[in-house]
């Protein structure tokens, strides 16, 4: 990547203390490769690919962060928020928009502790890999359709 990628990190606070982990790792990561961001909250997971949509069409960010926590309850809602995310990212995703999927999806708290913890699972950190790599491919595929309008 010739520039610093800019990343834009839309977090759901709804577990506040896993999301704030999960910033962390990606912070971290992002720091390691001289990339900026910013911050953007959303109340639960579900309004994740919204924020993301809105911001994608405004050319600031090359990349995206998806970051939350869905944990499974005692009703159906787990599966509905949990498919209806992942589909809307997806699109997203398809629709050539670089990000980074980040939104821990557990049985339970201790599951979700576990990987969003910088000294054990680190899923910031992967999440970092992931948007710099798709960032990545953007620019690539971005320039061969720059170079064919020539």
């Amino acid at each position: 990547m010739a520039n610093a990628p800019r990343i834009l990190i839309v977090t759901s606070r709804y577990y506040a203390h896993i999301s704030a982990e999960l910033e962390a790792g990606v912070v971290e990561g992002l720091e390691k490769v001289g990339a900026t961001y910013e911050f953007l909250e959303v109340p639960g997971a579900f309004e994740i690919p919204a924020a993301i949509a809105m911001a994608a069409g405004t050319g600031e960010w090359d990349g995206f962060v998806a970051l939350g926590c869905v944990l499974r309850g005692e009703t159906s809602h787990y599966d509905l928020i949990t498919n209806h995310v992942a589909r809307g990212l997806m699109e997203l995703s398809i629709s050539g928009v670089p990000l980074g999927f980040g939104v821990l999806t557990c049985e339970n708290e201790t599951q979700a502790r576990v990987r969003a913890d910088r000294k054990q699972k680190n899923k910031g950190a992967e999440v970092v890999a992931a948007v710099l790599r798709m960032v990545g491919l953007s620019y690539r595929f971005n320039k061969l359709i720059e170079d064919g309008d020539e």
